[in-house]
């Protein structure tokens, strides 16, 4: 039953987390109990445990609860209540009483829901009621969240949705041309080879019937893949395709290709083709020949058009910030707006594949881009880690949603990259998963403390990614004021984190190892 592996023997080792939640209940079943059920089965589940409490140092006790039995069946009449809770995610055994020194707990456990019975929330208004778990407690859900909830929930795919507001013009026939010549090139003597452009587009996915008005209009999918910038953002307006070389540390970046330039399409397709050779360029291509001439499609080449590719199918378009892809002598970093569709620790595992537009997956599959379904994270883990000793990394994060994946590229020792990725906390894993099931003795905060504390930390990581940003490229990025910025830079260097190299203008910030 206890897949937290949570031993109540050691509540003095836990701390409250973002997967991890204590509340005396002395008084009964609090209401905040709903609100955390609501966020860890929107996040990526959670324990609840009843009869603690955390005392001012943040350590855990168990004070125990009166008639446990009464408030298990409460909970239970409670969860059950349509007008009080959306929908009972748990079985029987997920629910226990455990007993220490005479004191009695209860263990509520809470899985991640499934994208199909997202948003799981309080009362009968997904809009009022829908809640997110981070390190800082339980956090109400903007409407933005709760829309993207309900988007993931449809058993299609949200990129075979047809267009009728729009026709063949929004194509960029340019694009549609290069994608038929590498299909053709691929697929020899195909039976598509000899059709139409409409009627390819139309077998491909690119465009569809509308039930409508009966007519053949672009798909979500053939608009991403083929269409002008500026006809894709009349459907997507925070569309942005964003991608950065940062090579020299003095300047903000060395060469940047985005798609409301103008001067070219900005479309997915082509995006991927402007950069992807770029992004491989400086990649370590050992001597190998294959046929008497010299192999330069390593592993390593594979694993970044992977994760290239999983940035652009997996993204949430209608999302805020954009999709950017970053390249500095050090790492790689994707980013792209959107939660995953299932959990971090699923992904990695593999054999599973969600993709939030399957039209596109399969559209790049055509011509020869993408793993089989469901192995592409695994196998850029197993790649990249085998070749280089250092393994990609993950994070997840809320208020936009965005999943972001690093790759380093050996510019550091494995020690350095080690205490850097641990000053920063990336991690593949689910560090919250790894407290319950080690215990271990990492503290948190409550609060403003933690608000300080993630503040910190996402300074860390935007010095970390360019060294040359600006204060006020942090305010914006962490949305507060300059003052406060300053305040936190400053506690910063004086604990000997960061140190300002140069003038204001024209130098940059280091991370002191």
């Amino acid at each position: 039953m206890n897949t937290f592996a949570f031993d109540i023997n050691k509540i003095s080792e836990y701390r409250e987390d973002n997967r991890l939640e204590a509340k005396k209940a002395s008084g009964g079943l609090p209401h905040s109990i709903w609100e955390t059920y609501s966020s860890f089965a929107n996040s990526d589940g959670g324990l609840i445990v009843l009869g603690v409490e955390e005392d001012k140092n943040h350590q855990l006790h168990v004070i125990g609860v009166n008639n446990p039995d009464d408030l298990v069946r409460d909970f239970w009449n409670t969860i059950n209540n349509p007008q009080k809770i959306s929908l009972d995610i748990l079985t029987d055994n997920m629910v226990s009483i455990q007993e220490l020194d005479g004191r009695k707990v209860i263990l509520i456990e809470v899985p991640r829901a499934e994208r199909e019975m997202r948003p799981i929330y309080v009362g009968t208004d997904p809009m009022k009621g829908t809640y997110r778990r981070n390190n800082e407690g339980d956090f109400h859900c903007s409407r933005e969240q709760v829309s993207a909830f309900f988007r993931d929930a449809a058993q299609n795919s949200i990129d075979t949705k047809v267009l009728t507001n729009m026709d063949l013009s929004v194509f960029d026939m340019e694009t549609v041309h290069s994608y038929r010549n590498l299909f053709n090139g691929k697929h020899p003597n195909h039976v598509w080879a000899a059709l139409d452009d409409e009627l390819f587009l139309r077998r491909i996915g690119a465009m569809g019937l509308s039930s409508e008005d009966n007519k053949i209009h672009p798909t979500i999918a053939g608009l991403l893949m083929f269409g002008y910038e500026y006809e894709i953002v009349r459907e997507f307006s925070d569309y942005f395709l964003d991608y950065q070389e940062r090579m020299d540390p003095s300047i903000r970046w060395t060469h940047r290709v985005i798609s409301s330039s103008g001067d070219w399409s900005g479309n997915l397709f082509d995006f991927y083709y402007r950069i992807i050779s770029r992004l491989c360029s400086d990649l370590p291509v050992p001597f190998k020949l294959h046929n008497m001439s010299r192999e330069e499609d390593t592993p390593l080449h594979k694993a970044v058009r992977e994760v290239l590719l999983n940035t652009l199918v997996h993204a949430d378009y209608y999302g805020r910030r954009g999709t950017v892809v970053i390249k500095s002598p050090q790492y790689l970093s994707f980013s792209n707006p959107g939660d995953m569709r299932v959990s971090l620790s699923m992904a990695i595992e593999g054999g599973f594949s969600d993709p939030r537009n399957a039209t596109l997956m399969k559209m790049f599959g055509m011509i020869g881009i993408g793993e089989r379904a469901g192995s592409g994270i695994p196998t850029i883990l197993e790649t990249w880690t085998a070749a280089t000793q250092q393994t990609p990394s993950y994070e997840i994060s809320y208020s936009p949603d965005r999943v972001t994946c690093v790759i380093r590229l050996g510019g550091e020792s494995a020690e350095e990259t080690k205490g850097r990725q641990d000053a920063i906390r990336f991690s593949v894993t689910d560090e919250s998963s790894e407290l319950l099931e080690n215990g271990s003795q990492k503290s948190s905060q409550k609060s403003s403390q933690k608000s300080s504390q993630k503040s910190s930390q996402k300074i860390l990581e935007l010095i970390v990614a360019n060294s040359a940003v600006t204060t006020q490229e942090m305010a914006d990025e962490l949305g507060i004021s300059r003052r406060a910025i300053a305040k936190i830079i400053a506690k910063l260097q004086a604990e000997d984190f960061i140190r300002r190299v140069g003038p204001d203008k024209g130098g940059h910030w280091e991370i002191i190892e």
